[in-house]
């Protein structure tokens, strides 16, 4: 998935897994984040909160069910 978008299927809230722009790293956050997400590896913003989905700045790698 591109820089920002949503996932489909309409899953109101859930975990997902998150890949850094910057060093490649993946790890897992919540969808409905209200605190800037960075990567544990390097630091780098992952995502950041909106009042609802999170704004994604690295790419979508899957959501957990």
């Amino acid at each position: 998935m591109a820089e920002g978008e949503q996932a489909e299927g309409g899953k109101r809230s859930g975990f997902i897994k998150v890949k850094c722009p910057d060093c490649g790293n993946e790890q897992l956050m919540f969808w409905r984040t209200n605190t800037t997400v960075n990567c544990q590896a390097c630091g780098g913003t992952l995502a950041v909160p909106t009042g609802g989905k999170a704004h994604l700045k690295g790419e979508l790698v899957g959501v957990l069910e």
